[in-house]
């Protein structure tokens, strides 16, 4: 099998949609100016998204980087840069705003992530 073919056999696998009402953590588990993935098995395939925590709200995100379709992080819940005010790919450097995921440097400038709907309630993170 070529990479393409992998690389399409895995997409078809990914899904970019989830329920509302999934509780995901505790609000308290994601720290200010920090982000946190996840990845939900749903019948359909596997979302993978992550969660970023900034100036007292939440926003949510696709984890799929425009340019190449690979997930952002190569570690761990590593989606921001050191000071946390921007999300970066960890393959090929872009930049997007935490605000509306708009790449604001690297290979997919002007574009942007694919929000994933999220909310807090009842100190909980969850889909909504």
């Amino acid at each position: 099998m070529s990479d393409d073919e992998d690389t399409t056999a895995l997409a078809a696998r990914r899904v970019d949609t989830t329920p509302g009402g999934v509780r995901l953590c505790a609000l308290a588990d994601i720290g200010d100016a920090r982000a946190r993935g996840f990845v939900l098995q749903m019948r359909a395939g596997r979302f993978h998204g992550f969660v970023v925590r900034s100036a007292g709200s939440v926003r949510g995100y696709v984890d799929r980087c425009p340019h190449a379709g690979l997930p952002l992080a190569q570690r761990l819940d590593d989606y921001l840069t050191p000071d946390g005010g921007l999300i970066a790919c960890g393959w090929h450097g872009a930049l997007f705003k935490v605000e509306d995921g708009e790449c604001v440097g690297g290979p997919c400038t002007g574009q942007r992530l694919k929000p994933w709907p999220v909310k807090v309630h009842d100190e909980w993170v969850m889909t909504a």
